[in-house]
């Protein structure tokens, strides 16, 4: 990184500046066990959470309020977490035992 800091400081020093502010956050996935980086840093149950939303919510039109918008994502998220509770999601119970050290 700072390699690449020192060559491209001149010329971007604002974005350097704010990459050097996160430096510490940036990188944080490689903490934890190779199993299960390339879904903490995948945007896939994201983006799938994200289309439920849209297509659930394309009948509506608009919501009256905000509340009733926030109303209908938490039931929304609420019914996800519930289809997908006893799912382990791909590489995390083979390092279940790792994960559970970390948060002790």
């Amino acid at each position: 990184m700072h390699v690449f800091y020192d060559k491209w400081n001149r010329a971007y020093n604002h974005v350097i500046r704010n990459l050097k502010g996160i430096e510490p956050d940036l990188l944080v996935f490689y903490d934890y066990p190779k199993q299960i980086r390339a879904s903490i840093y995948s945007t896939n149950m994201i983006e799938s959470f994200n289309n439920v939303i849209k297509r659930k919510a394309k009948p509506k039109a608009e919501f009256p309020t905000e509340q009733s918008l926030d109303t209908f994502i938490g039931i929304q998220a609420m019914s996800c977490n519930e289809r997908y509770f006893n799912r382990i999601h791909k590489g995390f119970g083979q390092v279940q035992d790792t994960l559970e050290s970390y948060f002790d």
